[in-house]
């Protein structure tokens, strides 16, 4: 008995210790720029500011159908705001890979592709309550999903590319 309860209880410790190092560091400031859909930049507020790419998600690329409209989305959700940036990693351009807080609640990956402005990136996610929205917007035909060759971001920077190459 003694056994299996010290297992429990250094198994239950190892998750405890992973769940709590999957968020890294929680930031909070104010958002100055939107960049595009996903990608913004925030001004802590010990004065340094940061580039943030949102986390588990892909917004439209420039120049593709629906971005403006995912930055305008953006831009109305948190430009001039406070929010909390919940730091899951930094990608190979030093942004940091968060989820965002805003207005108390909000996540602003869900609410992007609750309204159809982006697709759960599920190379990078392992979130299914991120593709329950997806899949509901596109039953719903809601934002990009009115389109019904809709290409998703991964897909058209690897077109581009292999076009740039030829």
């Amino acid at each position: 008995m003694k056994t299996i309860l010290g297992l429990f209880l250094i198994i239950s410790t190892v998750l405890f210790i992973g769940i709590v190092n999957l968020q890294k560091e929680v930031i909070t400031g104010k958002i100055t720029a939107i960049t595009d859909g996903d990608t913004f930049k925030l001004l802590k507020k010990d004065s340094t500011l940061i580039r943030v790419r949102l986390a588990n998600i892909d917004c439209p690329e420039r120049k593709q159908p629906f971005s403006k409209r995912a930055k305008q989305f953006t831009s109305d959700a948190i430009f001039g705001k406070n929010v909390e940036i919940l730091v899951l990693n930094k990608d190979r351009y030093g942004r940091f890979i968060a989820n965002v807080i805003y207005d108390d609640k909000k996540n602003l990956s869900k609410e992007l592709l609750k309204n159809g402005f982006a697709w759960h990136f599920v190379k990078y996610s392992n979130d299914s309550t991120l593709q329950i929205l997806e899949d509901k917007a596109r039953k719903d035909k809601v934002g990009l999903w009115q389109d019904p060759n809709s290409i998703a971001p991964w897909e058209w920077r690897s077109n581009k590319k292999k076009r740039a190459k030829q």
